[in-house]
């Protein structure tokens, strides 16, 4: 399948401080993608210059297999839904929708069927003669999605759109929107900085930092396998503790590290060993550990004695903060039904198997 939308080799720099340095990324038809990052990684950069709001420095942007890097905007057939959704306070919702279409001088009854079909889309069609001061935010970012579908965009960029709502309106929007997306069939390029949007709503996500693609995938396999630390430590909460290789025999199953703060070897599986260098850090997602009283009789059992130093109730789930005799500060999430005997001054035993830690690449 030919890709959509490709970045191929492209820079983008202000002055002398690099913004996005040598993207190579391909978005397939029909395909949410999300850039998530944090504040100045060249997230929002990247959606600009695909947007045509920003000039390549260098590279090239293709569109359906079209060379785009130099054209304007409106050449593109771009739809850009923002944080601020920019709805024209003295419209009516059905004529904010219909505006792109009439700057485009389509004409009156394509106007009409297209903004009823996308009002209907989007469950607005009741509040066609209301004015944006008469909607609730919700409301108003599914008039600002409306305006941005109503003219078929080739591409759907979006910039922290859900950003402006509080958190129960914004779980439902993010649903809404990927129902939407699916129906519609539209290739999205999103942008936030929100994990549990990226992970809940994509079908691939790319992790940003420092204006470079660290690792692009789906959800579950970036989080699952994460290419380095900082993917690791920005999307999911990770235990991540600096460790070096002390011995990898290339006919063994496991490699055996020092962990800073831990005591004695940590095993760790093979193909869970993707450091190239001897020193990286090893990375473990707090829902890998067990709790237990005694020691694990397993001799492939990882296992440390720690003591429990804080407890956070957090509704269905604990999250339990221990530190282990070496020194190293070790934060695990049980179900709360199993976080009643875990008080502060009580030891435990930590444990997991070679298959739930992962040596990795350490990225700062």
């Amino acid at each position: 399948m030919t890709d959509q939308v490709v970045f191929d080799g492209v820079h983008k720099w202000y002055g002398d401080m690099p913004a996005v340095h040598d993207l190579n990324l391909g978005i397939r038809p029909g395909e949410f993608l999300t850039l998530l990052g944090p504040s100045g990684s060249g997230k929002t950069t990247t959606l600009r210059m695909l947007a045509g709001l920003e000039a390549v420095t260098s590279g090239e942007i293709r569109l359906a297999g079209r060379m785009v890097t130099g054209e304007v905007p409106e050449k593109r057939n771009i739809g850009l839904v923002f944080q601020s959704y920019a709805l024209f306070p003295h419209m009516t919702v059905a004529q904010n929708v219909s505006f792109p279409l009439k700057m485009r001088r389509r004409r009156a009854p394509e106007i009409g069927s297209r903004v009823d079909r996308v009002l209907e889309m989007t469950r607005l069609t009741a509040f066609r003669d209301r004015y944006p001061r008469q909607l609730s935010g919700g409301q108003q970012q599914r008039v600002a999605l409306a305006r941005a579908f109503v003219f078929d965009p080739s591409v759907l960029l979006m910039d922290e759109p859900l950003g402006a709502l509080d958190r129960n309106l914004r779980d439902h929007m993010r649903l809404e929107l990927k129902s939407l997306q699916q129906r519609v069939g539209a290739t999205v390029m999103y942008v936030t900085h929100d994990q549990e949007e990226a992970l809940a709503m994509s079908d691939r996500i790319g992790v940003m930092h420092r204006g470079i693609l660290q690792q692009t995938a789906p959800p579950a396999e970036i989080y699952e396998r994460p290419v380095n630390s900082f993917v690791a430590r920005f999307l999911g909460q990770s235990v991540c503790l600096p460790a070096t290789r002390a011995e990898r025999d290339t006919g063994a199953k496991h490699t055996f590290l020092r962990v800073d703060g831990l005591t004695g070897p940590v095993l760790v599986e093979r193909d869970n060993d993707t450091c190239e260098d001897t020193a990286g850090e090893f990375m473990i997602r707090p829902e890998r550990f067990r709790i237990t009283e005694e020691r694990p009789g397993s001799s492939d059992v990882n296992a440390v004695r720690c003591s429990v130093e804080a407890r956070v109730y957090l509704g269905a789930q604990v999250e339990v903060h221990l530190r282990e005799e070496a020194g190293a500060p070790v934060r695990v999430v049980v179900p709360a039904a199993d976080g009643g005997a875990l008080v502060a001054g009580s030891a435990r035993w930590l444990s997991w198997t070679p298959a739930d830690g992962r040596f990795l690449p350490r990225v700062a």
